[in-house]
């Protein structure tokens, strides 16, 4: 297996958890690259579901090593509360095989705070945000003002880096958004007591990537969120705050655009999406309400119910165009059994014109109107098939028009949720 990249193809939420820790098993080296604690992965081995929103999931995978990225903006709280999590299942968390770029960004409460205060000022106009202070902590980052996790050596400095930053907070919490101002002490206290505990996983990213390539491993990049929710390419401004495109898994980890050699894009038979933002197939009826019960689609961050809706074969164009897929693994196939017919998004129609791409102007994806194409359902439980051949024919046919309407193979079907449910063609 080369070195390869794991995104979301369309808003996120796809099952990236499970097809990661598979193919975890031909890696050595798992990093994930962008984003926060916002995103969770959910994987379920033997009825043991585990859910992780910032340690790589190659974690469940005995001699993997598991780096965080330059990319990813951490919780120190969120981190140290998934190392106990693991440690209390008997799974290896050490600095040997688990480790934090020194130069990661870190969530701090003054980050949360305004995050919540922002989305509660909005009113009618929420973007969606999980409240959990990625977007500002990111804004820090751009701003030039962030503490970095390799800055918890030195507590001179973030003293100084929080009570610098909290001059301007302050104002905007007390003033404009009428929320409880922060003490820099206590912040600073607060994050300082944890850094024994962290500071043992600082690590050069890099250097370990480097070495793993040098040996001839195979390295694992880990992406969060989806395509469709990148801070430039994704449905603005109902985004998250970070690229979540396959080229940030070079920049995110420290690595030349020449290390990714496999891009592989997952994609539910479906569309899902949570939060506010434009969803062209959005089923408003019982279809809708079958494929939210039959999926499990609840947010494993949030706990939010994901809005549902037929696959939209646009998006995943675009997405294949923007990240160059090698190839997609479709997850939850098996959600669509005892469907009566199953329909695809092939097109949208606007003021009377055909459009085979997404559009870029912001809003326009909120006035589409989608042209499907449909196909016969299947109504065979297919949650135990192992293998391509085994599935109806209904069920193939779907995949193979899949692959027409992208262009790219689809080379991992899962049928179930757990690790042993899942077809590599």
């Amino acid at each position: 297996m080369a070195n390869t990249v794991i995104i979301g193809a369309q808003w996120g939420d796809e099952g990236k958890g499970k097809i990661v820790d598979m193919l975890s098993a031909q890696s050595r080296v798992i990093v994930r690259f962008q984003g926060g604690n916002n995103a969770g992965h959910t994987i379920r081995v033997q009825d043991r579901e585990t859910i992780l929103h910032l340690i790589p999931s190659g974690i469940l995978h005995e001699g993997t090593v598991c780096l965080v990225g330059n990319g990813v903006v951490l919780d120190p709280h969120v981190f140290l509360e998934e190392v106990d999590n693991l440690s209390a299942k008997n799974i290896d968390v050490s600095p040997a095989r688990l480790g934090i770029s020194k130069k990661a960004h870190l969530i701090l409460p003054y980050h949360k705070s305004l995050d919540k205060a922002r989305e509660a000022k909005r009113a009618g106009q929420k973007i969606g945000t999980t409240g959990r202070g990625i977007g500002p902590c990111y804004e820090d980052k751009a701003a030039r003002v962030g503490l970095r996790a390799g800055d918890l050596t030195r507590p001179d400095l973030v003293r100084a880096k929080i009570t610098h930053a909290l001059l301007e907070k302050n104002v905007l919490l007390r003033d404009l958004y009428k929320f409880e101002p922060l003490d820099p002490a206590a912040v600073s206290e607060e994050l300082l007591a944890l850094a024994p505990r962290l500071t043992p996983y600082l690590t050069d990213v890099e250097e370990h990537i480097a070495q793993a390539r040098r040996n001839g491993d195979n390295v694992l990049f880990e992406g969060a969120q989806g395509v469709h929710l990148d801070i430039d390419h994704g449905t603005y401004p109902f985004v998250t705050s970070s690229n979540t495109v396959a080229g940030n898994a070079a920049a995110g980890s420290g690595v030349g655009p020449g290390a990714l050699e496999r891009v592989v894009g997952i994609a539910k038979a479906y569309t899902t999406r949570v939060g506010a933002g434009p969803f062209p197939t959005e089923l408003l009826d019982d279809t809708g309400s079958y494929l939210r019960t039959q999926g499990h689609e609840f947010g494993a961050t949030t706990g939010r119910p994901r809005r549902c809706g037929w696959l939209d074969a646009v998006v995943l164009r675009e997405s294949v165009r923007l990240n160059n897929l090698t190839d997609l693994a479709l997850t939850k196939l098996d959600v669509l059994q005892n469907l009566p017919a199953l329909h695809i998004c092939v097109a949208y129609e606007y003021e009377g014109q055909r459009f085979s791409h997404m559009p870029q102007e912001e809003g326009l994806l909120e006035k589409v109107t989608p042209i499907y194409e449909e196909m016969p359902g299947f109504e065979e439980d297919i949650s135990q098939c192992s293998t391509h051949d085994a599935l109806p024919g209904a069920a193939r046919a779907y995949i193979s028009r899949v692959e027409e309407l992208t262009g790219v193979r689809v080379s991992i079907v899962s049928v179930g949720a757990d690790r042993q449910q899942t077809i590599v063609r």
